[in-house]
């Protein structure tokens, strides 16, 4: 309070922390005991972490870039969806820079059911792979195919990262942060 004994305004730093939606971090999945179980398991837990963080933001903000590269949350799971139909569904993109950028048509309902479609597609193709060092699906023309041990802990990797990003991305635009 100032001598006057009117109250001095919050700066803005303090404002934007007690404006902020905090959800409650969720631990890492209960997984069951084998191997492809633990790998699905934590894919899962990551593609849901991502789908979560596009969900509910209005437009322009969901297609807008936080940062200079133009990385936006739509195009993110773009991207994303993208990726699992190469790794797991063996269809290649016609033009990777293209998979970032979501067009005029997309929306945030449209994007997020073709990636949950995707993912489940995939999941029903990592299900049905009896041992993880067989190959995985592979485009035509694009060599061996790595295997399925392989393509999985690189989509933890890839979805992780994207995950990441969400979630800087999210907190920029209102604020909110947990998975």
């Amino acid at each position: 309070m100032s001598g006057n004994g009117a109250q001095q305004p919050q700066p803005r730093s303090q404002r934007l922390s007690q404006s902020r939606s905090r959800a409650k971090d969720t631990g890492p999945p209960l997984t069951g005991a084998d191997e492809k179980a633990t790998l699905r398991g934590f894919l899962d837990y990551l593609r849901n972490a991502v789908a979560d963080k596009v969900a509910g933001v209005p437009e322009p903000q969901v297609r807008t870039g936080g940062v200079p590269s133009g990385t936006n949350l739509l195009g993110l799971v773009k991207h994303l969806a993208f990726v699992e139909r190469f790794y797991f569904l063996g269809e290649d993109a016609d033009n990777w820079r293209t998979t970032m950028r979501p067009s005029a048509e997309d929306t945030v309902d449209g994007v997020l059911a073709d990636y949950r479609k995707t993912v489940e597609r995939a999941n029903q193709v990592i299900d049905a792979c009896p041992d993880l060092t067989l190959p995985a699906p592979r485009p035509p023309r694009r060599g061996q195919a790595p295997s399925m041990r392989w393509v999985l802990v690189h989509m933890i990797e890839e979805t992780g990262r994207h995950a990441g990003h969400a979630d800087i991305l999210r907190e920029q635009i209102d604020g909110s942060t947990g998975r």
